[in-house]
């Protein structure tokens, strides 16, 4: 009984089912709705940010690196033309794992097994569960969130608190 028990509780934990298992998101960059319905307010727009020009800019951006597991891929902070800002992460490729969250931090991006464990340390956001380990996709930033206290993003396995990989943000 005991066997089954330690079994059961390890396959929960584990999910190794997921190591063969790919999600691929192909998710297009948001765009913008011309004008907002009559009687709704307008989107607010963040106060660390000035106006935003016509169409999509990229604010900030980097390259993923690995880390408990290997991970490609680009992050991109994107100002949208009505001031909203989204995280993109293109081309991601990184393993499948249990409970998987796209953080912005504030934790310096370090390489190899320095790097797996730093992200929880300091000041952090979640933007929400990772979508699919490969492929294109968007998460929201929050109106609230000041761009300037992050400087990193991480791929971070909430179970286990480590970051499957990251990148260090830095101008366009």
């Amino acid at each position: 009984m005991a066997v089954v028990v330690v079994l059961g509780v390890g396959l929960y934990l584990f999910q190794p089912w997921k190591l063969w298992q790919n999600e691929t998101v192909s998710e297009a960059l948001p765009t913008v709705q011309a004008a907002p319905p009559a009687g709704s307010s307008p989107t607010a727009v963040p106060t660390d940010s000035p106006p935003a020009p016509p169409g999509p800019q990229t604010l900030l951006q980097g390259t993923l690196v690995s880390h408990e597991h290997t991970t490609t891929g680009t992050a991109k902070l994107i100002r949208l033309s009505d001031g909203t800002r989204t995280l993109r992460l293109e081309n991601l490729d990184t393993s499948n794992g249990p409970d998987l969250r796209v953080w912005l931090t504030d934790a310096p991006v370090k390489e190899g097994k320095d790097g797996w464990e730093v992200f929880d340390d300091g000041k952090h956001v979640s933007l929400g569960k990772l979508k699919g380990n490969k492929g294109d996709q968007n998460y929201e930033i929050p109106a609230d969130v000041k761009l300037a206290d992050y400087s990193s993003v991480t791929i971070w396995c909430d179970r286990f608190n480590v970051s499957f990989g990251a990148a260090a943000l830095g101008p366009a």
